[in-house]
C-alpha cells in the first residue's frame, strides 16, 4: 500500500505525458525532463493529453509504484497553467483533492458552513460578494469542539 505523508515531496508535471509510457519510461521522463530523481522517495504526478487520467509514480525504497486513476467520464477539472516550470509543487491535501477531481464530499471533506458574501472592508453588512461553500479536511474527531471552545 502507498502512504502519502505531508513530509514527502509531490511533483506534479505541467505538460502532458504519453501513456503508453511505464513504470521506466516516466523514470526517465522524471530525469531528463524534469531534471529530478525519480529514486530520490518523491511523488510524480502525470496526467494523459486528453486530461482525462492520472498516473502517480514513486519510489518506496525497494521499488517503483505506478498507480493509474482514469475517470469514466469528464476530464480532471484543475491542472496548473503551462509555463516556465516543467514540475509543480503539490501539497498532500491538493493531491488529495487532484485524485478525487475537485469533489470534496467523495475526499471526507466536511461542510463547514457558507461565507457571508461580504468583502473584509464591508461597511454596509449586505453581501457584495458572492456566497462560497467552505469544507475543511478534519485532522481530529473533535474538531468542531475544539473550533468552537464548547460554545455550540
Amino acid at each position: 500500500m502507498i502512504q502519502i505523508t505531508p513530509q514527502m515531496r509531490i511533483l506534479l508535471a505541467v505538460e502532458p505525458v504519453d501513456f503508453r509510457k511505464g513504470i521506466d519510461g516516466l523514470a526517465r521522463s522524471c530525469r531528463e525532463v524534469f531534471k529530478a530523481d525519480p529514486f530520490l522517495g518523491h511523488v510524480f504526478v502525470f496526467r494523459n493529453k486528453r486530461g482525462s487520467s492520472i498516473k502517480i509514480l514513486m519510489y518506496d525504497g525497494q521499488g517503483f509504484w505506478l498507480c493509474q486513476k482514469r475517470l469514466s467520464k469528464g476530464r480532471f477539472q484543475w491542472w496548473p497553467k503551462r509555463n516556465h516550470d516543467h514540475l509543480k509543487p503539490l501539497l498532500v491535501h491538493e493531491l488529495h483533492l487532484l485524485i478525487w477531481n475537485g469533489n470534496p464530499k467523495a475526499a471526507s471533506w466536511v461542510f463547514l458552513g457558507k461565507t457571508t458574501g461580504r468583502g473584509k472592508d464591508d461597511q454596509t453588512h449586505k453581501p457584495n460578494r458572492s456566497i462560497k461553500a467552505v469544507w475543511g479536511y478534519p485532522l481530529l474527531k473533535d474538531f468542531r469542539e475544539r473550533l468552537c471552545g464548547g460554545m455550540r
